[in-house]
């Protein structure tokens, strides 16, 4: 896996990288410290993953991910961040981030990653534990105003859970692949872009 470490901290950037490559399974390939560095090198290197903290001085990894995410928009960002803050929470799922846990669960980062890669959306149990109340809507809302079947709903909730497929697949007892296919019929009924999108608009709504 090829990625990219972002970091105003350069001590924090090259701790990282050694960890990281001690794996043997991931390659930085190169380190950053602002997020103007940040755009400069996915331009260059166009890495798998993008591991980006947030608070950087000029432009932090909120503006840089949001330049990045409008010129690539498949790009995989993590944020790696020391702050919690529930503005920064909610503009890294605004902006389509896979993932942003908290520098303090460093034995999550590996794992994380390779999840990130693999197309799955990653949230440490602190950042989930705040998403309902921050982005809570109580107004009327019915999910057959936008023909969503009873088994679809349940597929939403399970995803707003943070389940894979494969997990989703054993409870409802359907193929991954049917999974998938359901989730893309979701996505277009609710003009959604992917699951983050989709778990965001499930607690908007619930």
């Amino acid at each position: 896996m090829n990625i990219i470490i972002v970091d105003d901290d350069k001590l924090v950037s090259a701790s990282l990288k050694t960890i990281l490559e001690t794996s043997g399974d991931v390659h930085v390939q190169a380190l950053g410290s602002s997020g103007a560095e940040a755009v400069s090198l996915y331009e260059s290197y166009h890495p798998d993953v993008l591991l980006m903290d947030i608070r950087m001085n000029s432009m932090n990894g909120i503006e840089a991910a949001r330049e990045i995410r409008r010129k690539h928009p498949d790009s995989k960002i993590l944020f790696l961040t020391t702050f919690s803050d529930d503005e920064y929470i909610i503009d890294a799922l605004n902006i389509g981030a896979k993932g942003y846990i908290l520098k303090q669960d460093f034995e999550s980062i590996l794992p994380a990653l390779h999840a990130v890669e693999n197309g799955q959306n990653v949230f440490g149990n602190e950042i989930i534990s705040k998403i309902p109340d921050l982005i809570s809507n109580k107004q009327h809302f019915s999910y057959s105003d936008y023909d969503i079947s009873e088994k679809e709903l349940r597929l939403i909730e399970y995803i707003a859970k943070g389940m894979s497929n494969k997990e989703i697949s054993e409870c409802l007892f359907l193929s991954e692949g049917t999974i998938r296919n359901y989730l893309s019929v979701i996505l277009d009924k609710l003009e959604l872009r992917d699951r983050t999108q989709l778990a965001i608009f499930y607690y908007q709504h619930k």
